[in-house]
Order: structure tokens, then C-alpha cells, then sequence
């Protein structure tokens, strides 16, 4: 998977992609948002001269701390309104697929159906593990 922009229900478009992955022959964004743990930021962390964020969140798991990890999806989702953002873990299916999830949620899809949507339109295998559906679902009860 190189990256793939996804046009959201409310407007926004992010873009997904894998770090493991050579960067996309596409501008660079004004701001993203990187998920993964020390290693992964060494490694692949050094070539993003652009403003960014990183979530600590290891490979098929969660955010280390996931209170943190929700204000800068939100945080994202509010940058996507004007910027030209994108969101990347190594491989960019689960922990980005779950991002994904998650603006889709902000952007007015139903909970129930946000990670149905994310693999619809960004990757048949977004949101890997049953505990990342799981933190979608959480994510969703806690915007009330």
C-alpha cells in the first residue's frame, strides 16, 4: 500500500499511508500525525521535516495513553479542516486503519458502522484486532 487519500462524510480528506513504505510521490503535508513506538520513530522518524505528532502505540495493540492519543485524533480531525494532513504507522493498515475509523466517527459516521466505512474506503484490512474495533467503539462513547 503506498497512500491513499480519503475524502470524509463531513468534508475533510486525510491521508493514509505506511512509513515502511517509500514516501508518496505527493507534497508534503502541512501536518501529520504518526503512530508507533521509539523504534519506529528512529527509524523512520528522521525524514518528516513538516510539523507532526506521534502517538506511542505499539504494532496490534493500542495508544500507550489513549486519553493523549484521542485529543490529537480529534486535534487532526479539527487540522483536516484547512490543512493538508495525513496519518502513517509502519504498515498503514491497523493502527492508521483505526485512526481512520475514528474521523470517520467525527465526521458523522455511526460507530457501528466506522470501521465497515474505513475498509469501504481506505483499506480492506484497516483496523487489524479485535481490541482496535473495540477502541474505535470506546472512542466513539467518549465524545458524548
Amino acid at each position: 500500500m503506498g497512500s491513499t487519500t480519503v475524502e470524509f462524510p463531513d468534508g475533510i480528506r486525510v491521508r493514509g499511508r505506511g512509513l515502511g513504505r517509500p514516501r508518496p510521490a505527493e507534497p508534503e503535508p502541512d501536518f501529520g500525525l504518526y503512530l508507533g513506538t521509539s523504534k519506529l520513530r528512529r527509524k523512520h522518524g528522521g525524514g518528516l521535516t513538516w510539523p507532526h505528532e506521534w502517538i506511542t502505540w505499539p504494532d496490534f495493540l493500542l495508544p500507550r495513553d489513549s486519553e493523549a492519543a484521542r485529543r490529537q485524533i480529534r486535534n487532526l480531525h479539527e487540522r483536516a479542516k484547512s490543512e493538508t494532513v495525513e496519518v502513517a504507522c509502519y504498515g498503514g493498515a491497523g493502527r492508521t486503519g483505526t485512526v481512520m475509523a475514528c474521523l470517520a466517527v467525527l465526521s458523522g459516521v455511526p460507530a457501528d458502522e466506522a470501521v465497515a466505512w474505513t475498509r469501504r474506503h481506505y483499506h480492506e484490512r484497516a483496523v487489524e484486532t479485535p481490541w482496535q474495533r473495540g477502541w474505535v467503539k470506546k472512542f466513539a462513547r467518549q465524545l458524548d
